[in-house]
């Protein structure tokens, strides 16, 4: 399968409209806007609470806000109800994460790092019918539409490629001028995803 190297930046391009300006969005772009504003907390710690969360993030190889996320989550699986649907998909999220890093962890001892590290160790996953399966019940959305149902994934997409990242000690990979650099793929769990290296 061809892997295609593309370069961007991280913002996204505007659209424009018919007289060559910015785009107004969509009511749907504004949803989503104002659920993900909605979604982000911001709360001050005590300097001695942070250290300390900071050292059990350092522990657990994540960093601190993953590792507060974490904290929530198990919370949440903790005193939900039995069978509750929210808990279930959160501990299907949990098993696809740990699973992933521990692969990448391994994968990286075994001394198979490339630049398509974090392409490689998913591909490598979704041979696992347990994580297949644990995949689609920590991002089932029962929305038959295509669009809506890989929004639903973007968000742990986007967490294992920054965990597998760091289980490997890696950095994303940058062209000449400074750019992060992407690989495109097709059939696979992430459709786009960060190139690596490690400092020599």
């Amino acid at each position: 399968m061809a892997r295609k190297p593309k370069k961007t930046g991280s913002a996204a391009p505007e659209v424009a409209d018919e007289q060559g300006g910015a785009a107004a969005p969509s009511r749907r772009q504004e949803k989503r806007q104002r659920i993900a504003e909605a979604n982000k907390m911001t709360f001050i710690l005590e300097t001695e609470v942070r250290k300390f969360m900071a050292a059990e993030a350092k522990a657990a190889g994540m960093d601190l806000a993953p590792y507060l996320q974490k904290v929530v989550e198990n919370h949440v699986m903790a005193n939900a109800p039995a069978g509750d649907p929210l808990a279930e998909r959160l501990r299907a999220k949990r098993a696809v994460l740990d699973y992933a890093v521990d692969l990448a962890r391994k994968t990286d001892e075994e001394g198979a790092f490339d630049e398509h590290f974090i392409g490689n160790v998913l591909k490598k996953a979704a041979q696992d019918e347990t994580f297949t399966r644990l995949y689609a019940q920590a991002t089932s959305t029962n929305d038959e539409n295509p669009k809506r149902a890989a929004r639903a994934r973007a968000p742990l997409n986007q967490q294992l490629g920054r965990l597998i990242k760091r289980a490997a000690g890696a950095r994303s990979k940058r062209d000449e001028s400074g750019k992060i650099m992407r690989a495109q793929v097709q059939g696979e769990i992430l459709s786009t995803y960060t190139l690596l290296d490690k400092a020599a």
